[in-house]
């Protein structure tokens, strides 16, 4: 078996259990929710899972709903969520191996979409770092969130714009 077998999936029963027991440090719960508080998820949320040799390590959502609008006209475009990687499984690389899948993920299980968007707190460096280098741009667009002001980021889907 591959030493790194990374993969994104979409929420299975399964995972359920390992994704209710997340924990964050109090300074990285402030820019996101635990995946036990955003489970419930309605129509056009999809939560994803981000395995390694099937257990999950990581967690967001993929949104279709009209929030997206509040980030950008495209139509084609989603909303990313509530990303966060498990204490015990951080520091292994597993939310830039989760967001370099993201690309073949979506061609594959949301075929339409040509964007992807998303907000990030401005005094979250480490997730704009994150971001950045797993290809998302900053728009220069800004809103304010519920702790502060924050920097709406894009990436857009090669050959889909």
């Amino acid at each position: 078996m591959n030493k790194e077998n990374i993969a994104l999936q979409k929420l299975r029963p399964e995972h359920m259990e390992a994704l209710r027991a997340f924990t964050l440090p109090e300074e990285q719960e402030q820019f996101t929710a635990l995946p036990k508080d955003v489970l419930e998820t309605g129509e056009g949320q999809f939560p994803i899972v981000i395995t390694k040799d099937d257990h999950p390590v990581g967690f967001f959502i993929l949104h279709t709903t009209e929030r997206v609008k509040e980030f950008t006209e495209n139509p084609k475009a989603m909303l990313l969520t509530a990303l966060s990687i498990n204490f015990s499984q951080q520091g292994k690389g597993f939310a830039g191996k989760g967001m370099a899948l993201l690309q073949p993920f979506l061609r594959k299980e949301f075929p339409r979409c040509s964007e992807v968007v998303l907000a990030v707190n401005r005094r979250n460096i480490a997730a704009q770092k994150l971001y950045e280098k797993a290809g998302f741009q900053d728009t220069g667009r800004k809103k304010m969130g519920k702790i502060g002001e924050q920097y709406i980021y894009n990436y857009l889907i090669e050959g889909l714009c």
